[in-house]
């Protein structure tokens, strides 16, 4: 298992569009990929568990990952959320 920190971006935080991109972004890889925020545990290939972690611009949250791919899906979510996820 592999994990890091990074900071939300996104002016309005990970509401449905950004949420719909991190998504569609851990979709393509086999491992599982979760993130954690505060309390909670949100699985990053679930939209209505990413929207239900109400994570707002400038929060901290962790990725998760642990699988066969776990190094190249940790970079690439990061990668994502550095990038602003489309916004």
């Amino acid at each position: 298992m592999v994990s890091k920190k990074v900071v939300i971006k996104n002016p309005t935080g990970l509401h449905l569009r950004p949420a719909g991109i991190l998504c569609k972004e851990a979709m393509n890889f086999k491992c599982s990929i979760n993130f954690r925020f505060k309390n909670t545990t949100a699985n990053a290939k679930s939209v209505l568990s990413v929207l239900g972690a109400c994570v707002k611009s400038g929060d901290e949250i962790e990725f998760l990952c642990d699988g066969p791919d776990e190094e190249k899906a940790l970079a690439a979510m990061i990668k994502a959320v550095e990038e602003g996820l489309g916004e």
